[in-house]
């Protein structure tokens, strides 16, 4: 074998390795886009939520079917959460955070509300006036029912408190029972009064101390 044949040998193998470089680094880069729309890099509080096509298949879990219908990631404000232990819906998501992003993100506009939860739903109020005005405060706050995907998820959820910043990525979700029993997720930011809270199947949450 010659000097040239190795020359040669070796440009083709140095061009295999840059190809098969590019292509690991553009199908990660494809994965990030599609968890979350880019979940990877959390969005701003201003930002608001960001959602994106289903990442994966229906699959079992507890005894129930899980369809995911939207990838999600999401930075807010947590401005109040409620633990729940009785009904089927307990079986799953045991809590449900009332989260602010946008300027619901900021004290002075949400602290003079009155906020509370209860029965699975958010509710908020004032004494003369809105902060806001009351179309921006249902598009930039919601109440999300969370269904910890692991039990490190589930002991992160019980130390969420109202006040601090929590990041969640994770899936929107539908999940049905062989009885006929279902619960689905809101796909929207601007709906409001009943099946208006995101079902959010929780495949990783952190707290900013």
């Amino acid at each position: 074998m010659n000097l040239i044949t190795l020359i040669k040998i070796a440009i083709v193998l140095v061009v295999a390795f840059f190809g098969i470089e590019a292509l690991r680094v553009r199908n990660a880069d494809q994965k990030l886009q599609s968890y979350a729309g880019a979940s990877a890099v959390f969005p701003a509080a201003g930002d608001g939520p960001l959602q994106g096509a289903a990442n994966g298949k229906e699959f079992e879990f507890r005894g129930y079917q899980v369809k995911p219908l939207a990838s999600f990631a999401v930075r807010a404000r947590v401005l109040a959460r409620e633990d729940y232990r009785l009904g089927r819906e307990a079986d799953l998501s045991p809590v449900d955070l009332a989260l602010g992003w946008k300027r619901m993100a900021d004290p002075k506009v949400y602290e003079p509300l009155n906020i509370t939860q209860g029965g699975r739903w958010y509710r908020y109020s004032w004494r003369e006036q809105p902060p806001i005005p009351v179309q921006e405060i249902v598009e930039s706050s919601a109440n999300m029912h969370m269904i910890p995907a692991t039990a490190a998820v589930e002991r992160t959820l019980k130390q969420v408190k109202a006040g601090g910043y929590v990041r969640i990525t994770g899936q929107l979700v539908q999940v049905s029972h062989a009885s006929g029993w279902t619960w689905t997720s809101s796909l929207s930011r601007s709906d409001s009064g009943a099946n208006a809270c995101e079902l959010v199947f929780v495949e990783s949450v952190e707290l900013e101390r």
